[in-house]
């Protein structure tokens, strides 16, 4: 227990501050397809010359070059929309540098084990924290060549990082190299092509509160009209009044409609989107819009009427409840996913997993779901884990960031809580204390159950040992004292059990000496047939 690094303090998840609600443009007229597509062409163009420029700029940028660029935007679309592009510009320019930052973090670990791994002799073996050397010397070659490549892309990034350069690209890195791989993705090139121009388009508008419904720029009435206000070179498109365009297709959002109605009706900020899937051909709008920030309730109130720990693994959550006490109740429940097929597949594997979670944590009666604040960015790399692929693919499928923003958000909606906490052997803990002794007949527990308990556990406060059986009888204590059963927040009651005597059992004492004198025999011999006895006097061992 020494070696294991201090546990981090569970905590309560904020909740989410942002909504986002889509539905589909139906009905939309050959002419109505037309303009989106027209629109969505010439502020793309604007926005990746806009993005070039910024990326030009590096570090160099400041308030005066922001009003330049949206200066020049201006006078070929319109103020809000140069406003929208160039802030959705430097969004996209902030995001670049942190990746940047965790891909460089990422090779300098890479390299950090691989000089450690070639620094060993060729067999040495490692330990579970450590990797060993390596098996052969023609891997050792190999891992050698591979530390100068890494650390030749290590120098590079990192003088890109100092210099502010970043390399963005406007429709997706994945999708542009896809473009040489047409053949496996099972694509023709006019397939690819329509993909690549509508992921590159820009038909977005941010919310302005007090202007009418709460945007100027496409505008959606209670009723579900949509118009757009048209940029200056097409203002020629409108249909109606006032440089817009309206289309024919109606909007009746049927998550979340009756709030995004109340914001509009009172002419509350909304910011839209409107986009186009290639791979169906079909139109969709998408809301978002502020909320105030949730206020997260004190970790005591959550962990009041108990709590539901859930294990995440790479096809189910495992999920147990405990009472506020951290005594398990019924038996371990599973709900599975299956995270192939296509990102809107697995989303919705996602979503229904943790919906049928949901419900049972309301059935339950609990207030708040424990899980583990879980991050496998570093667990992930060819170098710590070398030849086991399979191992580094479980890995990468368990959903760690979908699922706790996903988790949090639909827990919000429901008046339940989330609280994270540390992972540290919440499986091996579990299987040692908790698998053997709810293990049945007729109920086998995997390490996956038993770990639900041992996150419940720490979500509630309590060591995940199990409290120690009582000493036996004719001890000083008797059987009415039990050991470990400590009250939240001594992390010392997870050592082990202090000795209740001086000496082993039939040892002698520390001092060599015995602590009682010999007392002389209370029996007298050779007595008469009436067994007559006689008690001698105490004797005094000064």
């Amino acid at each position: 227990m020494g070696g294991l690094r201090e546990l981090a303090a569970s905590f309560v998840a904020p909740g989410p501050c942002g909504v986002a609600v889509r539905d589909r443009l139906k009905h939309l007229t050959p002419q109505d397809e037309g303009v989106l597509r027209a629109v969505g062409a010439h502020q793309g163009a604007l926005a990746s010359g806009d993005l070039k420029a910024r990326c030009t700029d590096g570090l160099e940028h400041g308030a005066d070059t922001w009003a330049s660029r949206k200066r020049e935007l201006t006078a070929r679309s319109s103020s809000r929309i140069a406003g929208a592009i160039t802030k959705a510009t430097h969004d996209q320019w902030v995001l670049a540098p942190r990746c940047q930052a965790a891909y460089i973090q990422n090779l300098a670990a890479g390299i950090k084990t691989l000089r450690h791994r070639l620094s060993l002799p060729l067999g040495e073996t490692g330990t579970r924290r450590t990797a060993g050397g390596y098996r052969s010397k023609s891997e050792w070659f190999r891992k050698s060549r591979r530390l100068a490549a890494l650390e030749d892309r290590h120098t590079a990034a990192v003088a890109d990082w100092r210099a502010g350069r970043v390399r963005v690209v406007r429709g997706g890195k994945r999708l542009l190299n896809t473009r040489h791989h047409l053949t496996q993705a099972q694509l023709t090139e006019d397939e690819w092509r329509q993909r690549w121009e509508a992921e590159r388009w820009f038909i977005a508008a941010d919310g302005e509160s007090g202007k009418r419904f709460g945007n100027e720029t496409i505008r959606v009435t209670p009723d579900g009209e949509v118009s757009i206000k048209l940029p200056v070179p097409l203002a020629h498109l409108a249909n109606t009044r006032h440089g817009r365009y309206v289309l024919t297709a109606r909007i009746a959002f049927a998550h979340r409609g009756a709030e995004w109605a109340d914001r509009v009706t009172t002419n509350r900020a909304v910011a839209y989107r409107i986009h186009l899937d290639a791979d169906r051909g079909r139109w969709y709008l998408t809301a978002f819009w502020q909320r105030p920030v949730i206020r997260t309730i004190p970790l005591e109130t959550a962990r009041a009427r108990g709590m539901i720990g859930v294990d995440t693994n790479a096809d189910h959550f495992a999920a147990y409840r405990l009472d506020r006490h951290g005594n398990p109740i019924g038996g371990p429940r599973r709900f599975f996913y299956d995270l192939s097929g296509t990102a809107g597949h697995r989303d919705a594997q996602i979503r229904h997993a943790l919906t049928r979670l949901i419900n049972w944590a309301k059935c339950a009666g609990v207030a708040a779901i424990g899980i583990e604040d879980l991050d496998f960015t570093a667990e992930k790399t060819r170098e710590k884990h070398g030849r086991r692929k399979r191992f580094r693919q479980l890995i990468s499928g368990i959903p760690t960031a979908k699922l706790k923003a996903r988790l949090v958000s639909m827990a919000a909606e429901h008046g339940l809580s989330v609280v994270a906490v540390d992972p540290a052997c919440t499986s091996l803990w579990c299987a040692q204390h908790w698998a053997k002794p709810l293990t049945t007949p007729h109920r086998k527990m995997s390490r996956h159950d038993a770990a639900g308990i041992a996150i419940g556990r720490r979500a509630l406060g309590h060591p995940v040992r199990r409290r120690t059986a009582p000493p036996p009888h004719d001890q000083s204590d008797r059987a009415g004292h039990r050991t470990a059963q400590a009250e939240p927040g001594n992390r010392g009651r997870e050592g082990a059990r202090p000795p209740t005597t001086d000496r082993p059992p039939g040892g002698p004492s520390p001092s060599g000496k015995r602590k009682r004198g010999t007392s002389a025999s209370n029996t007298v011999r050779h007595t008469p047939s009436t067994h007559q006895w006689v008690q001698d006097s105490l004797m005094c061992t000064g």
